[in-house]
This record gives C-alpha cells, sequence and structure tokens, in this order.
C-alpha cells in the first residue's frame, strides 16, 4: 500500500540523514556480482576511487561517525574489473567492529535524471542495514533528495523510502513517502530520481531500465514548489547500519553498483 505523509517518519528519517524503454536486462551467472571475485579491482588510491567516469571520495572517518553511527572502512568500497562498484557491510575480526561503506562524487550535479543500476537482495535486506543514494549538501535536515532501501530496525515496516528534504532557508517538513517490496525476479533493481527546480520524481523499477517498464513504485514531490533544493550537491552512495547495530542475521551484505548516469537537463 502506498503512503505519503510528511510526519510519521520524520524522527526516524532524520537519524539516517548525515551526513530516471530498454527491456529487463538478464541476470546471467556468468557476471563478476555477489559473491564472485573480479580478476583485479581497483581500491582506493589517496582516498579516491573512480567508477562511472566520476571521482568518488570514499568516506572512512576513524571511530563511530554518523550516521548511525557506524565504524567505517575503505576496504568495504572497490571497484571490480568490470567497472562495478562495491559496497559492503562486513565484521573486522580484529576489532570485532562492524564495518560500514560510503562514497560521493567530488563533483556537485544539480538539474538532471539520476540512476543506478544496482545488484543486490534489497527486497530481502536485514532489520539493520540501510543503502542510501542519494544528493546531499551537507547542511542536515536541508538540501537533500534520498532514495533508501531500510525498515529503521523495524522488520515490520515499509522498506523503500523516498524523502526530500526542503532548501535551506525554508521551513518545511520533508516529503516523504514509503512502500514495501520484495524482488521476485532476481537482484537486479534500478533506481532513479529526476531533479528540475520546482520539482523531484523518483521511481523503481526491476531488473535494468533506461525506460520505464517493470516500475514498481514512483512518487513526485513538488509541494511546495520553493521547497524544493536547486543547489547543484554531490552524489553519496552509502551502505550503513541503523543505530549502529549489527545485522540481528549476523550475515555481511553487499552491493554491487553496475552504473551511475546522470543525465542533465
Amino acid at each position: 500500500m502506498r503512503k505519503m505523509f510528511f510526519v510519521l517518519f520524520a524522527a526516524v528519517i532524520f537519524t539516517a540523514c548525515k551526513k530516471e524503454s530498454s527491456s529487463v536486462t538478464s541476470e546471467s551467472s556468468g557476471h563478476a556480482g555477489l559473491g564472485k571475485t573480479a580478476v583485479a579491482q581497483q581500491t582506493a588510491v589517496n582516498g579516491t576511487l573512480s567508477f562511472a567516469g566520476y571521482t568518488w571520495v570514499v568516506n572512512a572517518p576513524g571511530g563511530l561517525v554518523s550516521p548511525g553511527p557506524n565504524y567505517w572502512s575503505a576496504s568495504n568500497a572497490w571497484v571490480d574489473a568490470n567497472g562495478w562498484l562495491h559496497l559492503k557491510i562486513a565484521k573486522n575480526p580484529t576489532t570485532n567492529h562492524w564495518e560500514s561503506a560510503e562514497v560521493y562524487t567530488t563533483q556537485s550535479l544539480g538539474y538532471g535524471t539520476y540512476q543506478w543500476q544496482v545488484e543486490g537482495t534489497l527486497g530481502s535486506f536485514d532489520k539493520n542495514i540501510v543503502f542510501g543514494m542519494y544528493n546531499y549538501s551537507g547542511n542536515d535536515q536541508h538540501d537533500e533528495m534520498d532514495i533508501e532501501i531500510a525498515r529503521w530496525g523495524n522488520a515490520a515496516w515499509d522498506n523503500l523510502n523516498y524523502t526530500i528534504w526542503p532548501a535551506t532557508g525554508v521551513t518545511a517538513s520533508p516529503g516523504v513517502y514509503t512502500a514495501s517490496f520484495t524482488t521476485p525476479n532476481g537482484t537486479y533493481t534500478t533506481h532513479r530520481f529526476k531533479r528540475t527546480s520546482n520539482s523531484v520524481k523518483i521511481q523503481s523499477l526491476y531488473g535494468f531500465q533506461d525506460g520505464d517498464a517493470n516500475q514498481f513504485q514512483t512518487a513526485t514531490f513538488n509541494t511546495p514548489a520553493t521547497s524544493i533544493s536547486t543547489l547543484n550537491m554531490p552524489v553519496h552512495i552509502n551502505l550503513w547500519l541503523f543505530d549502529g547495530l549489527a545485522p540481528s542475521d549476523n550475515q555481511a551484505v553487499e552491493v554491487v553498483i553496475h552504473s551511475f548516469k546522470f543525465s542533465p537537463l
């Protein structure tokens, strides 16, 4: 069931925020995706990775740091020989800490369509896992467009979250949309949002898509139009633990972002 609301989950989502036709691509067993090892991989050099034509900072501060707070590891983000970005949550056997992963672009992007093609068991993530794809200015509670896969620690809650935080200087509640989804046809999904000066349209689709085939959720945010940020902002991708809690199933988690594409207006 779809729900549009502005208050119910605002407190929960605040804890989370620190901080767009093709047919379905077949999921052949021959790729170096989840559970497979690439022949070579690119690890961070001077704290950055090259992926999808952009330079990404690997965010790995020391100690417990928001969101979460979590421990973060540079070794949990890498690009494989196919040019796909991997993010992982895993337990460090030396420190006994669960460690998360985050990357963000050195370049700030503005109006246009942002699209991620993702491989992962997103529909069945543990209740404590959070996977985010978003624009973020660095000003908490403002200037942010989020797609997040998360149940925020409650297995009964919806696991697909779209959130639009208002522009700096605007006093308004965030626009929030949530829904439940599964991945019955495999582990490939596409997620995108289109930013204009007065609206944000967000979509999630089964398979790897460049059009609108197999869309399973969408929402458009445009009220009030003045609440939509007009800033150019970095693109973030992260995989982390809600409240820093270990996965309740005690299992490591990995996602593979096969592609990121930005199409400016």
